[in-house]
């Protein structure tokens, strides 16, 4: 089995994110600050300080704050809105993504997508770029109550599956949170760096720049899960 995190490894979200972002508050600036204020508020969620429902409301109130604005929840919703409908027009696959799950799907393995963003949000994502065919699981951290890179997250997408950790890889563009909680759970851990980050990397965490190196990784060496060697 495969489990693919879904945001910036499979949709380059951060990408269009930016964009909206931008074209809404007419600066180029402040996207550090919303990466920071949205890890901040992301953070409180998996700690169960703060439920998922009310993440993006808040985390946007604290955004505009930055800039100097201070505005009520309801103005906050119609920021929300306007920027959401922004980023749905703007989501864009990377180029790798397709040529790789139909790789992974006719050599028969079993796939699973996994992300700590919320259900309703991520499912209409996945399936909007047609990706949603690939995946014979969704696991949602909102949906299993824990989320990455805590293990049962990773544990209950094998069990879901039916798979031994030790038969399935995580791949992720985040190393702490995806490659290396993935190899905390048994399975195999896999960082995609698509920026090419200078990374002090774990030597039992493997690092693909680019999806496309995938098919050859499982090869040789994850043969475990499943995959088969070319004849």
């Amino acid at each position: 089995m495969v489990c693919l995190d879904i945001d910036d490894t499979l949709i380059d979200f951060s990408a269009a994110s930016r964009r909206s972002l931008e074209a809404l508050i007419g600066r180029t600036d402040m996207w550090p600050v919303w990466e920071r204020i949205t890890d901040e508020h992301v953070a409180r969620v998996v700690t169960g300080e703060l439920e998922y429902p009310d993440m993006h409301g808040r985390r946007t109130q604290a955004f505009l704050a930055e800039l100097g604005i201070s505005v009520g929840m309801a103005d906050v919703a119609g920021f929300e809105k306007k920027r959401k409908e922004m980023l749905r027009r703007s989501w864009r696959l990377f180029d790798d993504v397709l040529p790789c799950l139909e790789w992974l799907t006719a050599a028969g393995v079993r796939l699973a997508a996994v992300t700590n963003a919320s259900g309703a949000h991520q499912r209409e994502k996945l399936a909007m770029l047609g990706l949603a065919r690939f995946f014979d699981y969704v696991a949602i951290a909102g949906e299993v109550g824990v989320a990455k890179p805590d293990p049962v997250m990773f544990k209950t997408v094998c069990f879901k599956l039916d798979c031994e950790p030790a038969q399935a890889v995580h791949v992720g563009d985040k190393l702490a949170t995806d490659a290396v909680g993935a190899r905390d759970a048994g399975l195999g851990g896999v960082w995609l760096d698509r920026t090419g980050t200078a990374a002090d990397v774990p030597s039992d965490v493997h690092v693909l720049y680019t999806l496309a190196d995938l098919p050859e990784l499982l090869v040789s060496e994850f043969a475990r899960v499943g995959v088969p060697v070319p004849r």
